[in-house]
């Protein structure tokens, strides 16, 4: 579909974050009319109509995917099934209830509890500014096979993590510098490199608005139902010491680090 320039440039003042979205909803308001150039009264008229509408829309919770199962050649792990049951603990929570319970009588978007799921650590539905971000993990670790040198491994790595040492049988990983996305894995021709952990790392307390902050991610990768067990403990601490504030503003470091120490990672 055609947009005008004007119509353009409107679109392009949209936070980069959310503009796809927008502009597929004005697209589809607009062929609902049988429009075939979108310019700034259709913008206008979307716009009117999202604010208006906005309250049949809030659920109370917010649970995001990225394009994974879809086919993306990054992808890890696709969450297959575990976006099915963090959508469980978010509905069994009650979070519409609950922000009408510390008197926020017509809740916002950004009142939402919100839950991203990346399938790589390319983290296309942002992570890093969610509630709750939880990220598809493959750690690597050495195998029996020798190694060949073939710098297949190295030149897979975009994080410089991993070097050839012909004094050692199987190449050497920085662990600090592995984000777990599992391409030198994929990559290695001889087998030396295999799977040592496989789970999600995940990310606490990300938040935009007038005071941003990145989300601190707990130590290691974890498997599905200790990544569940954590959903539900976050959920359950929100609810007793927020008033409707984002996730972020009430997890305090004596929160998190009792985090760490209540669920067991499967490697660091």
């Amino acid at each position: 579909m055609k947009w005008s320039q004007e119509a353009e440039t409107a679109v392009q003042k949209v936070p980069f974050f959310v503009r796809k979205k927008v502009r597929a909803r004005v697209e589809a308001e607009a062929l609902k009319q049988n429009k075939k150039l979108i310019t700034l009264a259709e913008i206008h008229a979307a716009q009117k109509r999202f604010m208006t509408g906005m309250q049949a829309e809030i659920k109370g919770y917010r649970l995001e995917t990225c394009f994974g199962p879809s086919g993306c050649p990054h992808a890890v792990a696709p969450a297959q099934g575990l976006a099915e049951q963090i959508e469980t603990l978010l509905q069994d929570a009650d979070f519409l209830g609950f922000l009408f319970s510390k008197g926020i009588k017509e809740p916002k978007f950004h009142h939402e509890f919100r839950v991203t799921l990346a399938d790589c650590p390319n983290a296309c539905s942002q992570p890093q500014i969610k509630d709750m971000g939880i990220i598809a993990a493959r750690r690597p670790g050495p195998a029996d096979p020798p190694c060949s040198t073939c710098n297949a491994c190295v030149e897979s790595c975009r994080e410089a993590a991993i070097r050839i040492d012909t004094n050692v049988p199987t190449p050497v990983i920085d662990m600090q510098r592995c984000l777990a996305c599992g391409q030198c894995i994929a990559a290695c021709p001889t087998g030396t490199l295999t799977t040592a952990a496989e789970g999600y790392r995940i990310q606490l307390g990300g938040k935009l608005g007038r005071h941003p902050r990145l989300a601190r991610e707990l130590p290691g990768i974890y498997d599905v139902a200790t990544t569940l067990e954590i959903v539900h403990a976050c959920i359950g601490f929100y609810k007793t010491r927020s008033l409707g504030e984002r996730f972020g503003a009430v997890l305090d470091s004596e929160a998190f680090e009792r985090l760490i120490g209540q669920f067991e990672p499967k490697a660091l």
